[in-house]
């Protein structure tokens, strides 16, 4: 199955999150589809921000909002009156859950349950995909992918709150959206992704963007955990898979309203040193990499999914194998670099993206 730029022109789209890396992302290749997009954000999380850096909010409704402030989101749905939302804001990244455990959950616990609760009184919205995070599922540090059946869980903040928000997702799904006695169908479905790489990442503790921040400063990169594992995948690949399943759920409804997951093929599941390396060998000019003390706070050492339901449902599968991915997020930053015009750079990945066939 292909993306149809069809039935994306002129779709009222929101996205929440839409100043984060797959928030962007996202805006820019709905805005290439000729979609009306609409964004609700807080500020940029970084600084460079692939937001500012590609000129995000050019041609688009940009409207700055905490998903935590529900009368605000409430008020945004009925106004702004989307047909499809994207809910992608949340606080990402399992070390800062540690330090801000509150804060966590209150953004992807409770935002989940604000969002879900301004489409419950709205008139227009017909699908919700809900992004959560290959880290809901209770992890067993098996080898083994993991399936949408697998039990939610998860020991560090993050990870625990992205299994809540699975579950509320559920359980608003059965209380207001699927029942026989509803007044109207929203079809509701969440999305699994794992570790996504792509030109124009900024955010602190991820690999990629350490590695960059560092060889961009001409200085070695120190690298936390290189034996561990993670199913690394380009930011393309797993967008491309929710643009997917948004459309089955608008042509088909129900019976796609539920979990999936968007992994990459299993031999992009390498380990941190393996990445690092091969970052340092397309950056050239000298980069290197040393090992790093890590904190010792729990990380998952090995997590893999099993995308078979969306290779076989959807039709959708990966585009770009891991060396692929790594040799256009080298690229993208060599040409931040080279102070090159980064939304005409970023527009030409996609773009370029959407011609490839599947691997």
């Amino acid at each position: 199955m292909v993306i149809t730029p069809a039935f994306w022109s002129k779709k009222k789209v929101l996205i929440t999150g839409h100043t984060g890396f797959k928030g962007s992302w996202l805006a820019l290749w709905l805005k290439s589809l000729g979609s009306h997009v609409i964004g609700y954000s807080l500020d940029p999380p970084t600084n460079p921000s692939l937001f500012n850096t590609a000129q995000v909010d050019t041609k688009m409704t940009s409207l700055n909002g905490d998903i935590y402030d529900l009368e605000t989101i409430r008020s945004t749905v009925e106004r702004c009156q989307p047909q499809i939302i994207f809910h992608m804001a949340a606080q990402s990244l399992v070390l800062d859950s540690y330090e801000h455990p509150v804060k966590t959950y209150a953004t992807n616990v409770m935002g989940t349950v604000n969002i879900l609760e301004a489409i419950r009184h709205s008139e227009s919205v017909k699908v919700l995909i809900n992004v959560t995070s290959d880290k809901c599922y209770e992890n067993k540090e098996q080898e083994k992918g993991y399936r949408e059946d697998a039990r939610m869980g998860g020991r560090d903040p993050y990870s625990s709150s992205k299994g809540c928000a699975e579950l509320i997702t559920s359980a608003y799904r059965d209380s207001f959206f699927s029942t026989s006695d509803c007044s109207r169908k929203v079809f509701v479905a969440t999305a699994r992704a794992g570790n996504v790489i792509g030109g124009g990442d900024w955010a602190k503790y991820r690999l990629v963007p350490d590695i960059m921040k560092k060889f961009i400063a001409g200085n070695p990169a120190f690298i936390r955990n290189p034996s561990f594992t993670r199913p690394w995948q380009h930011v393309l690949d797993p967008l491309s898979g929710y643009l997917l399943l948004a459309e089955k759920l608008w042509n088909d409804g129900a019976q796609f309203a539920e979990g999936w997951n968007f992994g990459p093929n299993d031999a992009s599941a390498q380990t941190v040193s393996w990445v690092a390396n091969r970052l340092k060998d397309l950056w050239g000019e000298d980069a290197q990499w040393l090992s790093a003390p890590s904190p010792q706070l729990h990380e998952a050492r090995v997590l893999r999914l099993d995308c078979f339901k969306a290779r076989k449902l959807l039709d959708w599968a990966p585009r770009l194998n891991l060396d692929t991915a790594l040799d256009w997020t080298s690229s993208w930053y060599k040409a931040y670099q080279e102070k090159q015009d980064m939304q005409k750079f970023t527009y030409a990945q996609i773009s370029n993206y959407q011609n490839m066939e599947p691997i």
